[in-house]
């Protein structure tokens, strides 16, 4: 019998057999496969493998030699008799600012390298961190033009008033169209019937006295030499060489509407988010943005050369549900255009919380023209309870000034694309409106039109219930116009998406979504969806639903009934992970509205229904954290200026949540700080501790990572684009690898 032949034997017999030297094919270095059962590896595991990390190990080691030295220095200068040196021990921790670097110990205020910006719809703030209080600057710049705004479109009055077929104007009670008719009316109504049952005095009459006093007085007329209170207004000289490019600040308000040239009036940001509706170039939008910075950092702190600016460090404002391409935008700006030092960015609630003091509260800041609510705990912003609404106190403004047209206001040709008259009509607003019930009675009133150009006129003019009824809007939004809000939104900056899939990577908030889907049901974003852009009536007046809408405030009341009688276990603290609900409400609209949608649905809710979601959203079922939040909502912002308001919002709270009726709260900040300007006071509080060393971005860290180390610095979770898939990797190498590459090259 046969034995069976080896291998290697029917290799040799099919001379196949190997006769080389057994030298290798290739000098290409071979890689063994890896054992995935004790796979591990220390890729981008250590501080030392990330550039921002390493620079701040680099900066405290070069810190702690110079102090060595100068020690050591100073110890072989003694000489006997003298005071001993003093033992100087730094913390890894302790951070030493630009300002402290700079020059000798004690020379300079702490803070006083530091410029603290805050940038808003209507206003600027802006300030060194040493100041005591910000310096208030418009936010809008004004350039040479062919028209000013007050001309464009055939020259329509705002608030726009209806014409009939002949052109001439309406009744003033036809004049706003029969929607707005009706709602004033019943607003009016439901405040009567309110006052009554408070055992208030209602006069049957009053209407009709405030018509009739308003109908016949007629105007004063007083020459400008007259008139003690004047307005110096800026001065253009009429060559066109002569008169300047730009003018921005109080200045651009001050402009002449007759002036020769023309000045048109810009603003940047408009409801919280880029105006796209007056520029056609991204890049012109940016650089009127810069502009009114520069010129406020020139004038308004007096830095006025540029080649000093990177000895100044920057804390910047941004919005608690900002945009990527904003921050990112700014970033670039700040560092690149202005040149400074270094920079960092704090949100805006969390800014308010610094600047108050308050550990864990709900903010509320009632802007010019947008209204934010966020829940802020033990010093990080909740980002499920992020609420952005696009109303505020432009909005009352307008709102007043239709309401007393409604009742033949004696100055009927006002309008609010006049620069004297938008500044009338906030005067007005600040001076008469209220929240008391006890001051709604007939009243006698008086104020001055002064144009340039024109004699000063003094009207006489009596005011009911409209001082009531305009800041009452904050709870009855639907009164509000919002027309134009989404006119031309997305039409020259595009949002920010993923690298890979192409899906909008901007930040969400579940109580953001809440109220989308308050505002707009599905059929409606359906129809409003196929429509494009916000233009038309669908995209606004949603007072009339398809279906039934969930209530948050019913989600509340059964909470506050389940949590005496039965027990759950808690919530998870990490703030992505959705906690169990009942019939899903809560979470349920983060999987129904697709991401989007969000820029063709205007955000509106009434203010108390807005606080309500922040807080469920925010407290995640836990009814400790509940009860701590409705105790410490803090109101700030110029919104909230009116007298009464505090105390109105804080009676509306508790008649829909008599449960939680004492511990609702409404905080107003400590010190007498101006609740306007309580942001910018946290900025500057944030730029002054020591502890913020992780914070700050310096020109070499964006110059070799650029946005990216946005991920690495910022107090906030900044998602990644590359969050995993085959390409991770090569963004992790180009991190580990960018401090090897030229300086001037992006990796």
């Amino acid at each position: 019998m046969v034995g069976k032949k080896s291998g290697k034997a029917l290799l040799r017999e099919e001379g196949l057999e190997r006769t080389d030297n057994n030298l290798d094919l290739t000098t290409w270095p071979q890689v063994t496969m890896i054992n995935q059962k004790n796979y591990y590896t220390e890729y981008l595991k250590r501080d030392d493998q990330i550039l921002p990390l390493r620079l701040q190990q680099e900066e405290r080691r070069n810190r702690m030699t110079t102090n060595a030295k100068d020690r050591d220095r100073a110890l072989a200068q003694f000489k006997p008799g003298e005071l001993p040196v003093p033992d100087i021990e730094m913390d890894l921790d302790d951070d030493v600012g630009l300002d402290e670097s700079s020059g000798p110990m004690g020379q300079d205020a702490p803070g006083s390298k530091i410029v603290v910006i805050h940038p808003g719809s209507q206003n600027l703030r802006i300030g060194l961190a040493s100041d005591a209080l910000p310096k208030t600057v418009p936010m809008v710049i004004a350039r040479r033009w062919t028209t000013n705004e007050s001309e464009e479109d055939g020259g329509e009055p705002k608030p726009k008033r209806l014409k009939l077929d002949n052109g001439s104007l309406m009744e003033p009670e036809k004049m706003f169209g029969d929607d707005f008719a009706r709602q004033y009316a019943t607003m009016c109504t439901e405040l009567k019937i309110h006052m009554r049952s408070h055992k208030r005095r209602v006069l049957p009459n009053s209407k009709e006295l405030i018509v009739n006093y308003n109908k016949r007085t007629p105007p004063d007329t007083i020459s400008e030499h007259n008139d003690p209170l004047r307005i110096d207004w800026t001065e253009i000289p009429n060559d066109l060489q002569g008169a300047p490019a730009f003018v921005t600040g109080k200045d651009a308000l001050r402009i002449p509407d007759s002036s020769n040239p023309r000045y048109k009036l810009f603003w940047p940001l408009r409801q919280g988010w880029y105006n796209e509706h007056d520029y056609d170039e991204k890049r012109m939008l940016y650089d009127d943005i810069a502009m009114i910075i520069e010129e406020a950092i020139k004038t308004q702190l007096n830095i006025p050369r540029k080649k000093d600016w990177p000895q100044y460090s920057c804390v910047f404002v941004v919005p608690d549900l900002y945009e990527r391409q904003y921050v990112t935008q700014m970033l670039d700006m700040l560092l690149r255009d202005f040149g400074f030092g270094r920079v960092c960015f704090i949100q805006e609630s969390l800014a308010a919380t610094f600047g108050a003091g308050y550990t864990s509260a709900c903010v509320v800041d009632i802007g010019a023209q947008k209204t934010s609510l966020c829940c802020v705990e033990e010093g990080m912003c909740l980002e499920n309870s992020r609420i952005n609404l696009k109303y505020g106190g432009a909005d009352v403004t307008e709102t007043f000034i239709k309401m007393m047209l409604f009742d033949y206001f004696p100055y009927s040709e006002i309008n609010l694309n006049r620069r004297y008259d938008f500044l009338l009509a906030e005067e007005i607003k600040m001076k008469f409106c209220t929240l008391n019930e006890g001051d709604v009675s007939p009243q006698p009133a008086d104020f001055h039109v002064r144009a340039s150009g024109h004699p000063t006129r003094k009207y006489f003019f009596k005011t009911y219930d409209e001082i009531l009824l305009a800041p009452q809007g904050y709870f009855q939004p639907s009164i509000f116009d919002h027309s134009l809000k989404l006119q031309d939104r997305r039409r020259i900056i595009d949002r920010s998406r993923d690298l890979y899939d192409g899906s909008p990577n901007d930040p969400t908030s579940t109580a953001q979504s809440a109220i989308i889907a308050m505002t707009a049901p599905p059929p409606a974003l359906n129809s409003h969806a196929s429509n494009g852009h916000g233009d038309g009536p669908d995209a606004t007046t949603m007072s009339t639903p398809v279906r039934q809408l969930p209530n948050p405030l019913h989600k509340f009341s059964e909470q506050e009934r389940n949590s005496h009688s039965a027990i759950s276990s808690p919530a998870p603290e990490d703030d992505d992970t959705p906690a169990p609900q009942g019939d899903g409400e809560t979470n349920g609209t983060k999987n129904e509205l697709d991401p989007s949608l969000r820029d063709d649905v205007l955000p509106i809710a009434p203010l108390d229904v807005a606080i309500v979601t922040s807080i469920m959203h925010g407290a995640r079922n836990d009814d400790r954290k509940t009860r701590d939040f409705l105790g410490g909502i803090m109101v700030i912002g110029g919104g909230s200026q009116i007298p009464g308001f505090y105390t109105y919002l804080e009676e509306r709270l508790k008649e829909s949540r008599p449960g939680f009726a004492k511990d609702v709260m409404i905080g107003t900040p400590p010190r007498e700080l101006d609740p306007q300007g309580v942001v910018w006071k946290g900025g500057s509080v944030f730029g002054k501790l020591r502890q913020t060393n992780d914070s700050w971005i310096n020109k070499i860290e964006h110059d070799r990572l650029g946005a990216r180390v946005l991920a690495y610095k910022l107090m906030w979770a900044w998602i990644l684009p590359l969050t995993g898939g085959p390409l991770t990797e090569n963004y992790d190498s180009a991190m580990a690898l960018a401090p090897m590459t030229d300086s001037n090259q992006l990796v």
